[in-house]
C-alpha cells in the first residue's frame, strides 16, 4: 500500500478531536527527515479526507519555525480550507510557531497574518494564541496583545470578530483596564465593531459594552491617525 494512503487510512477514521492525529504526527517527526516530512505533508494537503489535511497542518505547523516553505504552506494552502477542523489545527500549529521561535521575534510574522486578505488566516493568531497573556512576551507585555487583536474588531468575517473578542474577554480577566481602555475607544455605532463589543466586554459590566457613541468623521479620522 502506498505510504500516503496507508496515512490516510489511519488518520481518517478519527471522528472527534484530534489527539490521534496529534500522536501520528509526533510518531513521523520522530522516525523521518525534515525533508521527508515535507514531502509526505504536501501530499496529505491534496486528500479529500480532512483528518489527512488537518495531519499535514500538523506536521507543517512542527516544521515552519526552521522551514520557510512549510510557514508559506499554512498561509497560502491551509488558511484557505473550508473544513472548520482544518482551520483549528491551524491555529494551534501557528501557536506552535510562536512558541518554537519565540513570540516577540514572532512579531512581523504575527502581524502579516493579521492582515491576510484571507479571513482563515487572520483567525489563526487571534485563536491560536488564546490565552494571549499566559504566552511569553505578551505576558509582560498585555498592552500588546490588547492592541493588536483590537485591529480585528471590524473584520468583514464573523468568524475573525468572534475570535478576536473572545481572546480580548479572556485578557479582560486579568487586565481589565487594559481591555476596557481599548474598547471605549472604539465606535460602538459600528454593527460589526458592536458584536466584538458585546464578546470583548461580557465582563467589564455595562460601562464596556455600551462603549463610546460615534464620533465625527474627522475626529475618527484623526484618532486613526494617532495610533
Amino acid at each position: 500500500m502506498d505510504p500516503i494512503e496507508k496515512l490516510v487510512r489511519r488518520v481518517r477514521g478519527t471522528r472527534h478531536g484530534f489527539t490521534d492525529i496529534a500522536a501520528a504526527a509526533e510518531e513521523l517527526l520522530a522516525a523521518h527527515t525534515d525533508r521527508d516530512v515535507l514531502r509526505m505533508a504536501k501530499a496529505l494537503l491534496a486528500s479529500d479526507v480532512h483528518q489527512a489535511r488537518m495531519l499535514a497542518t500538523f506536521l507543517l505547523g512542527a516544521l515552519a519555525a526552521r522551514s520557510p516553505e512549510s510557514l508559506r504552506l499554512l498561509r497560502r494552502r491551509v488558511g484557505r480550507d473550508a473544513d472548520w477542523r482544518v482551520q483549528e489545527i491551524l491555529a494551534r500549529a501557528f501557536d506552535r510557531y510562536c512558541a518554537d521561535v519565540g513570540y516577540e521575534a514572532a512579531l512581523p510574522v504575527l502581524r502579516a497574518w493579521l492582515r491576510d486578505p484571507v479571513a482563515g488566516v487572520r483567525r489563526a493568531p487571534s485563536e491560536g494564541l488564546r490565552v494571549w497573556t499566559s504566552r511569553p512576551y505578551f505576558r509582560e507585555h498585555p498592552e500588546v496583545a490588547v492592541a493588536l487583536l483590537g485591529r480585528l474588531r471590524r473584520d468583514p468575517s464573523e468568524a475573525v470578530r468572534t475570535s478576536a473578542g473572545n481572546a480580548l474577554r479572556d485578557i479582560s480577566r486579568r487586565h481589565a483596564d487594559l481591555v476596557r481602555a481599548e474598547l471605549e475607544r472604539w465606535d460602538a455605532s459600528d454593527e460589526r465593531t458592536r458584536q466584538t463589543l458585546a464578546l470583548a466586554g461580557r465582563f467589564l459590566g455595562t460601562r464596556a459594552r455600551s462603549a463610546r457613541p460615534a464620533r465625527s468623521r474627522r475626529g475618527a479620522a484623526a484618532s486613526r491617525r494617532a495610533r
